[in-house]
């Protein structure tokens, strides 16, 4: 099966310039990403374009990942209502450091390969071009009507915040990229998300004008919940893929809690597993669904992939120990096991306090897990509050140093996601 093909039937082709398919199948091909670094580190939602360069390198072509040194700087209007905040050059470097960390764990970069991965920093071209040659070399070749054109551009114009010049021209410094790449690194291919439609076509534009060579690209459908959530985001925020942010547990727990519709589409899109092998899942997985067998193996494979089997195998003892029904009781922990639990969140408690009895409204409350006495009561009256591993319906039970785990711990959960470990001091 072709890269085209492989893609196609994994839902990770939207849109796509003729002739595609014909120049991947034609020859080594250099295709490449953008990554902008607006953080230290790649969320989950930067995962289908890391998969979309590993894919091009297992189909025998060469990838690029390009790290936005310099059009960070500036920032990316697609997809955003408003102008973000620009970041500082120190914080931009910190930023592209670990992006740069991350991508070289899932792209080959072995010297001895013909199409091995290459990471480039478009600061390195930019820093030396001056704005007057920028605007007399590149800016000439596309008509302020193209660029106005673009769907990212024209949303932004008829809003309230309207588009700075700034913005307006992230495109034209994008597709220079494109044009810099193709005459340095005979790059002919750009990848990305739907959103960078316009961007990636006003390259194709400036390589078709300034060296009158043909480009092409495709790009991957957003990826959406079933739900209407927005993917990648849970009640803590952005899943991450540097574990310090978001721990391999909290990482396995977010694909594990995934509904069957979603978890469907996304074992297709973020694992490498065959289509034979995919229908197999979901054949088992709709005989008995109470066992969430998709769930269980989209979790595993994308955990492995992103931090490794070593953390796979910890998230999966953690999640034993917390959700399965042979998992020993709380008291029955040690308190190794109670120290290093992954994903689990610490607070602080006085001891005072517990020794003389609190009722757990505003235990709740005072150590941060509930933003007030009044979700902590709505918690407990909807059965999602638990102490210990036994659910608590009392709003008015009273915590007192029986309750401690080795006279200084209390496990506390929090609905089916979240759970903390509260140290009494």
């Amino acid at each position: 099966m072709n890269l085209i093909d492989e893609l196609t039937w994994r839902g990770m082709i939207q849109d796509i310039i003729p002739g595609t398919r014909e120049q991947l199948n034609k020859e080594m091909t250099t295709g490449y990403i953008g990554f902008d670094p607006t953080a230290d580190s790649l969320h989950i939602g930067s995962l289908v374009p890391i998969l979309l360069l590993v894919h091009l390198q297992k189909a025998g072509h060469k990838p690029i990942a390009l790290i936005g040194g310099a059009t960070g700087m500036i920032g990316d209007p697609s997809g955003k209502s408003e102008e973000r905040i620009l970041l500082s050059k120190d914080v931009l470097e910190k930023n592209v450091q670990g992006i740069q960390k991350q991508l070289e764990r899932f792209l080959d970069f072995s010297a001895s390969l013909d199409n091995k991965a290459e990471l480039v920093n478009n600061y390195d071209w930019f820093q030396h071009i001056t704005f007057i040659d920028f605007l007399r070399d590149t800016g000439k070749l596309l008509t302020v009507s193209y660029m106005m054109s673009k769907e990212s551009v024209k949303k932004r114009i008829e809003s309230e915040t309207g588009l700075s010049y700034t913005e307006f021209a992230y495109q034209i410094m994008q597709g220079y990229d494109f044009l810099w790449l193709y005459e340095n690194k005979n790059c002919k291919l750009q990848m990305g998300g739907s959103d960078q439609w316009g961007n990636i076509t006003a390259g194709t534009e400036l390589i078709r004008k300034k060296l009158g060579k043909e480009a092409f690209a495709f790009t991957c459908p957003l990826i959406t919940k079933a739900d209407g959530g927005k993917f990648g985001k849970t009640e803590k925020g952005n899943v991450w893929l540097d574990p310090q942010r978001t721990s391999p547990y909290q990482f396995y727990q977010f694909w594990i809690n995934s509904g069957d519709e979603d978890a469907a589409k996304w074992i297709k899109i973020f694992t490498f597993l065959t289509k034979d092998e995919i229908e197999e899942i979901i054949h088992k997985h709709n005989e008995k669904p109470s066992e969430r067998l998709l769930q269980k193996k989209l979790a595993e494979e994308v955990t492995r992939f992103v931090h490794g089997e070593d953390a796979l195998r910890e998230a999966q003892e953690t999640t034993e120990k917390l959700f399965s029904r042979k998992t020993v009781p709380a008291e029955m922990l040690t308190v190794e096991e109670l120290e290093n639990m992954d994903g689990v969140s610490k607070k602080e408690f006085s001891f005072e306090k517990i020794q003389s009895g609190t009722d757990i409204v505003t235990f709740l409350h005072e150590t941060g897990i509930c933003t007030s006495k009044g979700e902590a009561r709505k918690l407990i009256q909807n059965g999602g509050a638990g102490i210990n591993r036994k659910k608590i319906e009392n709003p008015s039970l009273n915590l007192d140093a029986g309750w401690l785990l080795h006279k200084k711990y209390i496990l506390v959960q929090k609905g089916k996601k979240n759970y903390y470990l509260v140290t009494v001091k």
